[in-house]
């Protein structure tokens, strides 16, 4: 098996204001769009496809269900930059920076539906980004 591409695909209930926040603050791209769904694209990270909540499209024992226990892990080059750029866009932070004994550094912030995305970046073993 070759895989040709990685999605992951979100149940919300808005799913305009889920596909603006990434487009606004990440560079996301809509690849495509239809009344409750939208696919979006990024040269450099996995697509990222939103469903509408109840859309028969998802299996029936799942329809109704939202988005949840899921975090969008996004590890970047300059986290203290990219920290400080969502701030000046008005974007709440939910998770503030930080560092776990592990070495990753992150925060996070919430989409409007409630989707959590981390930014992470690892911190390198003598405690130097």
């Amino acid at each position: 098996m070759k895989i040709a591409s990685t999605a992951v695909s979100l149940t919300v209930d808005d799913v305009h204001a889920s596909a603006a926040f990434l487009v606004e603050h990440f560079g996301f791209q809509e690849a495509m769009a239809a009344e409750g769904f939208a696919s979006l694209a990024r040269e450099d990270a996995p697509d990222v496809i939103f469903l509408q909540r109840g859309i028969e499209v998802l299996p029936e024992g799942f329809r109704d269900q939202h988005a949840a226990g899921v975090i969008i892990a996004f590890t970047v080059t300059d986290l203290e930059a990219e920290y400080e750029r969502l701030q000046s866009e008005g974007v709440s932070i939910t998770l503030p920076l930080r560092e776990e004994p592990w070495g990753e550094r992150l925060f996070q912030v919430t989409d409007p539906n409630g989707v959590i995305l981390q930014l992470v970046a690892w911190a390198a073993p003598d405690g130097h980004q």
